[in-house]
């Protein structure tokens, strides 16, 4: 057996999962097992004791070290303890538990779960069946022998077939129930809330931390008492602080993940039990009440309909009606039957028609815990992916690199100490205080200033943030992806009229549906939906809302006696009914809606069965995307005007839907008939034609985004020429720009993969001129337009093309869930920074794989995307990428202001080799003047517009290290100049030789030191602290500014005329002579000026890349393409049919 093996993850058990294999592919851990070796254990423990615990701080930051110190690598199944690396590189420990199991109560189960799962070895020579299993992140892995590999529990469950789950209706007996808690564990998602004795052991020892202890005991070992207890009580009630958020944080967390409440299951003897809902497992029967409940697992509906409201997933607001499941031996999948899924932490509004007496509805569970929807999420919140951001990873590099600047201060203050009379503990002590002053352990927590502060400006304007280092990757996105109904259209649709099919045609189109004569067309726009009443009120779509007004119908549910109901008509099972207006009753006939096929992104279709009184005549009804409907009715009742009709109002930017029908047997079981029957050989009716009006405010952002230089994409549902109208109305395609559409066909068993590119309507110049002259492939002055069948072809056999496309694809529509979320991460793939808005439902996917995803949701804080904005508008989308730029270039600010800070403490030691800075003097610098102005420095808003060229977020460039150096150097100058000019004049006194540290204060150098570095820290704080293109000038921070005047005053007060309490107490020297105090007022200007004039020169390019390395091209893929297809003529190459690659080669070998 193999020392090494892999995690095997099954599938989740939620579409809406940020976790869910298809929206997270590289979900693959490698797994080491290792097995406990006892005398290395007991010598680890003695080494612990040797070193004062240190070893053990060293196993708690590296844990793979205290693994393979205790243990020696063993075989998986053997394994007490594994090591994991997840596909970030991220390495945990975790250990292998196990428990007894029944071997009569496991046999009840093996038949379901094939014995797979069952791990039998020898104890005590007896046969005992032991179940090993981990957990990680909230997940439960178990051993699978036949696998070889610990696989998520949910794996034993996720082959069941829809026939499999209807067979759980009979209910669990308690012994089959016990048996698989034991396997699958208690339904709870429980957030560890740690106690704030473990929180503060866990905040000592991060390394930061641990610095600041190491550093606090120098300084009391060196006599800086009042610093080091001014520094100790900081960072005692930063820890304070921070501990109660954190738990409080936890808290909250826990008080909304945790959901407890009692439900009642179905036994297998037939008897109803109310349970708590922690005993819930696959495979319950669960019951669910008329009056509906906050769902506590993941279930899927078997009998009756639900009223949800899954705004804690998707952000969406309006409620969806969830249909039983359809049987057949077709595998279940929560994706592919998100319509017939219940999620956990969804509020179930209603339940109605799974009893007897029409009330309640019946669910089998599939899912609980972690493994549920709401668990995943919470699992992402509790341990987000790692952000693979510039910024961050540069910010940890950069501390190293300080490193090595204190080690090299460390060696010349050994240096230049032994050749004076310090002792060796002197030597040690200064040594060692030089790498305190060099890497600033405040430095991480201070450039989240500016994210804190963007975070309430946001919050301010109502959008909300669930990720908070998200804020700063806003201000690189290069891309924005946007939904189009509800994002860049008004959520509502006007009824625009419709057009009736014909064996002459189509009709005129007829703009009021009530003057439709009686018959399946009019029947169709009344019944063909999902909406249901709550407490009197319609509910649902908003499309269909629309079209049942436009018929002025009036929607009735069975209340009170359903048999009644049920008899009018022929003795169905009624879920509703549609009653014509009472002038029409003589010429409509009422009909009574018996099963719904509720409509289905990746369908494109729904369709609902409809009896007349008395039972007859039994009726099926389909609406959907016109083409799919077409292709789903019989070919003669489609009037051959189809495709024109289509094309001319979907160019207009209206909404197209088709409607069709066809006679059933009224002998049918609705119950058991399945989807695939219905939706066959129809009869095609015509078509509903809708205006989406376009939201005012989205031409004016896509607008903004495009002065910007911010590429703007569609991703839509829709038509794609309805998309193209809305991509040219709302400014995404210039009027005088061309439209292409891409056509991929897959392979087949009668053709070979194919790619095509034809120009499409629009623009001012026509085919021909456009052939000859070439003039659509100069810069980028075509668009590309692909369909979600294309892209799937395009994928899957021309990979080699995919990447040009995505360069120039502007609408991509027909697009399903799945591939929203696969156009996101191709185009991450070209180093796209990828933004993506949409209203949070079909878009949950995509908006939780972007870079940065912003739903549009009423909700405060979905869990849906890293941002929520209460706006129903995409005018948010520049507010955020304002605020991230502004945030990223404060952090820039803080971090460059931090670290100077340190540099000037670090030359100002290093100059005053055989003295030091005073215990008040350090303190007076890291309090009143750094402090200070580190707070403030962030509270600068965003600019009022969006620039063309994005902030840097690289700490490591060359203008960022450069920029160091040369301002370093400036510093190091001044600092040597005013000593120098200390050491001329006729009054100065030598130090005592005798002397060093402390104990020669005060003396003229530190003095003169002391008052040129306290200009300095002021002087960086201006220099570093940016304003325009991407915050609001200087002027505008007030805060800022005052305490900027203040300070200079305070400085100036103190090199002139300090008075005998000031110089006292911060062991300054009087000097009487005033032109030598302005002599060093005079330098601290010039170092101003110095400073302010580098940084404009490096602001316009002085240490710029291309001034060394030339013209290098771009390490961004979509740079070096867009560059490639502006020098390529030729492409992409019109009415030609290109052939896959992959194909040609496998052809040929």
């Amino acid at each position: 057996m193999d020392r090494r093996g892999s995690l095997v993850e099954s599938q989740s058990g939620a579409s809406p999962s940020p976790r869910n294999p298809l929206l997270c592919p590289d979900s693959h851990m490698d797994v080491q097992g290792y097995r406990w070796v006892y005398w290395r254990v007991w010598l680890c423990r003695w080494g612990a004791v040797l070193s004062l615990g240190l070893l053990l701080i060293l196993f708690h930051w590296r844990p793979r070290l205290a693994v393979r110190a205790r243990c020696c690598s063993c075989p998986l199944a053997l394994a007490d303890v594994l090591l994991l690396r997840d596909s970030f590189g991220q390495r945990y420990v975790v250990e292998v538990l196990t428990e007894d199991m029944e071997d009569s109560s496991m046999e009840l189960v093996a038949d379901l779960e094939d014995s797979d799962w069952r791990d039998t070895v020898q104890l005590h020579r007896e046969e005992k069946t032991l179940l090993r299993y981990y957990l990680f992140e909230g997940l439960r892995y178990v051993w699978l022998a036949r696998k070889g590999a610990f696989c998520r529990v949910s794996v034993l469950n996720e082959d069941w077939t829809c026939n499999d789950l209807y067979s759980f209706q009979r209910g669990l007996s308690h012994l089959e129930q016990s048996s698989r808690k034991k396997v699958y564990g208690p339904n709870l998602i429980d957030v560890p809330v740690k106690s704030y004795m473990r929180l503060l052991v866990e905040e000592v020892l991060n390394p930061f931390y641990m610095f600041q202890v190491f550093s606090i005991t120098l300084w009391m070992v060196d006599k800086y008492y009042y610093y080091a207890s001014c520094i100790f009580l900081i960072s005692l009630l930063s820890i304070s602080v921070s501990l109660y958020e954190t738990r409080k944080q936890s808290t909250t967390l826990r008080s909304m993940a945790q959901l407890v409440t009692n439900v009642t299951i179905r036994r297998s003897s037939g008897e109803e039990e109310c349970v708590s809902s922690v005993e819930l497992v696959p495979g319950d029967c669960l019951l669910i009440p008329q009056e509906g409940l906050l769902l506590p697992c993941d279930a899927v509906l078997l009998a009756g309909e639900c009223m949800v409201n899954e705004s804690m997933l998707t952000g969406e607001s309006v409620p969806i009606l969830k249909t039983p499941l359809p049987a057949g031996e077709g595998r279940y999948s929560s994706q592919a039957q998100r319509r017939h899924t219940l999620f956990c932490g969804t509020q179930l509004i209603q339940a109605r028609g799974g009893s007897s007496d029409g009330g309640g509805a019946t669910a089998v569970v599939t899912s609980t815990g972690f493994f549920t929807a709401k668990g995943d999420l919470i699992s992402s919140i509790l341990h987000p992916q790692p952000i693979n951001f510039s910024f961050y990873r540069d910010a940890t590099k950069f501390l190293f690199f300080l490193g090595v600047v204190a080690l090299i201060g460390t060696i010349y203050s050994l240096v230049v100490l032994s050749r004076s009379n310090a002792t060796w503990t002197e030597l040690v002590i200064r040594a060692l205080d030089v790498v305190t002053i060099v890497v600033p352990p405040a430095l991480p927590a201070a450039i989240t200033t500016g994210t804190i502060y963007a975070q309430r400006r946001l919050k301010s304007q109502g959008v909300f943030c669930v990720s908070p280092p998200r804020i700063n990757v806003c201000g690189k996105v290069s891309i924005f992806c946007f939904d189009k109904t509800g994002t860049l259209t008004e959520e509502g649709l006007d009824v625009w009229g419709v057009v009736q099919a014909g064996q002459a045609g189509f009709s005129e189109l007829l703009p009021d549906p009530r003057l439709l004569p009686a018959g399946p067309m009019l029947s169709a726009l009344a019944c063909c939906h999902t909406v249901a009443l709550l407490e009197g009120q319609p509910l649902g779509d908003p499309l269909e809302l629309r079209m049942i007004q436009s018929t002025g119908w009036e929607l009735i549910e069975p209340e009170g006696d359903q048999k009644a109901l049920d008899a009018e008509f022929g003795g169905h099972r009624v879920l509703a009914v549609m009653r014509p207006p009472a002038q029409e009753v003589s010429v409509s006939e009422a009909g009574a809606i018996v099963r719904r096929f509720p409509f289905s992104s990746s369908l494109q279709r729904m369709s609902v069965v409809t009896v007349a009184p008395g039972g007859r005549p039994a009726l099926a009804f389909i609406k959907g995307a016109p083409e799919m409907v077409a292709s789903l009715s019989l070919r003669e009742t489609v009037p051959e005007q189809f495709s024109s009709i289509l094309r001319n109002f979907a160019s207009e930017g209206f909404r197209v839907l088709a409607l069709g029908y066809k006679p059933l047997d009224g002998k049918t079981d609705w119950r058991t008939l399945e989807r695939g029957v219905v939706e066959r050989d129809m009869q095609f009716l015509g078509l509903l034609v809708m205006k989406n009006m376009m939201k005012p405010e989205s031409g004016e952002v896509i607008n903004t985004l495009k002065l910007a230089q911010l590429r703007t994409v569609m991703v839509t549902g829709d038509n794609i020429l309805t998309a193209v109208n809305v991509a040219r109305n709302c400014g995404m395609m210039g009027s005088d720009e061309r439209v292409m559409f891409v056509h991929a066909t897959p392979q087949t068993a009668q053709s070979t993969p194919k790619l095509r590119f034809h120009l499409g309507e629009g623009g001012t110049q026509g085919t021909m001129e456009v052939l000859t002259e070439g003039l659509y492939q100069s810069g980028i002055s075509y668009h590309l337009a692909v369909n979600g069948k294309s892209f799937s072809a395009l994928c899957d056999y021309f990979p080699e093309y995919l990447p040009k496309v995505l360069m120039r694809a502007t609408v991509y529509a027909r697009m399903a869930p799945d591939q929203k979320t696969q156009l996101v991460k191709e185009l991450q793939k070209l180093n796209y920074r990828v933004g993506m808005c949409g209203d949070g439902a079909n878009d949950c996917g995509a908006l939780r794989a972007a870079d940065v995803g912003v739903s549009l949701s009423e909700a405060e804080a979905s869990v849906a995307s890293p941002f929520t904005s209460k706006s129903d508008n995409i005018s948010c989308v520049p507010l955020l990428i304002r605020e991230g730029r502004c945030s990223l270039v404060t952090s820039f600010s803080l971090f460059r202001y931090m670290a100077l800070y340190s540099l000037i403490q670090f030359c100002s030691v290093l100059v005053l080799y055989t003295t030091n800075l005073g215990d008040l003097q350090f303190l007076f610098f890291d309090l009143v003047l750094v402090t200070l102005l580190a707070i403030v420095m962030g509270r600068g808003g965003p600019s009022e517009e969006v620039h063309p060229r994005r902030p840097s977020a690289s700490l490591l460039a060359v203008p960022m290290v450069g920029g160091l150096f040369l301002h370093t150097s400036l510093i190091v100058l001044g600092q040597l100049a005013a000593l120098f000019i200390t050491k001329s004049q006729d009054w100065y006194v030598p130090l005592n030789s005798t002397k060093t540290g402390a104990a020669n204060l005060p003396n003229l150098e530190d003095t003169s030191v002391f008052a040129l570095s306290g200009y300095q820290y002021i002087i960086m704080a201006v220099v570093v602290t940016k304003g325009y293109p991407y915050k609001k000038p200087l002027y505008h921070n007030v805060v800022f500014l005052c305490i900027l005047l203040i300070l200079f005053a305070v400085m100036t007060w103190l090199v002139l005329c300090p008075g005998p309490v000031f110089s006292r107490l911060l062991q300054l020297n009087n000097i009487p002579d005033m032109n030598f105090k302005l002599l060093i007022v005079a330098l601290a200007a010039l170092n101003l000026l110095t400073c302010f004039v580098l940084e404009l020169l490096i602001d316009h390019g002085l240490l710029s890349c291309r001034l060394l390395r030339g013209n290098r091209p771009s390490k961004k893929k979509y740079k070096q393409l867009d560059l490639l297809l502006s020098d390529c003529p030729s492409w992409p190459p019109l009415n030609q049919a290109l052939s896959s690659a992959q194909y040609t080669v496998i052809g040929l070998s």
